[in-house]
């Protein structure tokens, strides 16, 4: 992590101070830095949206650009894709140079307009991508475990949603696995969360990163894999009930190689 990043962080968080406005996720000399910040924007309305901007600074950052993503139960996950876009055509305005302040100074006075133009090609886009299975990705992940259940399972399923991702969070006896499709985008965009986000406890209870996570594949839907219409949760008694699982969807061969080493 470069002293820039460092020094911009610290003006960060002296800038937006107060409780939940600005949290670091991950930080790290050879991964860089995540952090999030929530900021409050007036929409096309004037009504108050809270935006939560996720940061990863790489470390190499400013020289490469940071991943970005956005979250706002407020506005659709469409409009804070275009949000994500516009935000990061600004960031190659400001290649080597620290840029995040200046990123959220712009999306605060832009963000009616992004909308409102994003409201105007909806219909356009809706018209191309319809009926095209272009960037259509899957991701299967294994969890070693879920202390927090509960909330673990609601969190997955609530970035599923807002993600747009379809697919399965199975168990089968101590086995854990997610198994998402969706744009390719979006996946990049979960596994961030899932990497970055206190999902957990650890085990005096405090919360924590999900820090046991093997991502098992990752790759382009085929023409023989079918997709799913949901994301469910289910759990199962026995090995061939899951594999049935993964059969149906066309995914025998995914399972015959990923899942029954987990069982060794």
């Amino acid at each position: 992590m470069s002293e820039l990043a460092r020094e911009e962080l610290s003006a960060l968080a002296a800038i937006y101070c107060e409780p939940g406005a600005c949290e670091v996720l991950a930080a790290s000399e050879t991964h860089g830095i995540s952090f999030r910040i929530q900021i409050s924007v007036k929409e096309l309305l004037d009504t108050d949206v809270l935006l939560n901007l996720l940061f990863h600074l790489p470390v190499n950052y400013p020289s490469t650009l940071p991943d970005i993503s956005v979250n706002s139960d407020q506005l659709t996950r469409a409009q804070c894709m275009d949000v994500k876009d516009k935000l990061l055509e600004q960031a190659k305005k400001h290649l080597s140079e620290p840029m995040v302040h200046d990123l959220i100074l712009w999306v605060q006075q832009h963000l009616k307009d992004v909308i409102k133009q994003s409201a105007t090609v909806c219909n356009e886009k809706t018209a191309l991508s319809k009926g095209t299975e272009d960037g259509i990705w899957m991701l299967l992940l294994h969890l070693d475990h879920m202390r927090a259940k509960a909330k673990y399972v609601k969190t997955v399923e609530k970035w599923a949603s807002n993600l747009r991702l379809t697919g399965r969070l199975m168990f089968m006896g101590k086995i854990i696995l997610i198994l998402l499709q969706g744009d390719r985008s979006s996946i990049k965009e979960y596994l961030i969360l899932q990497k970055t986000s206190k999902v957990d406890v650890d085990s005096g209870g405090k919360k924590c990163k999900e820090k046991m996570m093997s991502v098992l594949c990752e790759t382009e839907i085929q023409s023989q894999h079918k997709r799913f219409q949901t994301f469910e949760i289910k759990e199962y008694s026995a090995l061939e009930e899951l594999q049935k699982e993964f059969e149906a969807a066309g995914l025998k061969t995914l399972f015959s190689e990923f899942v029954p080493p987990l069982f060794k």
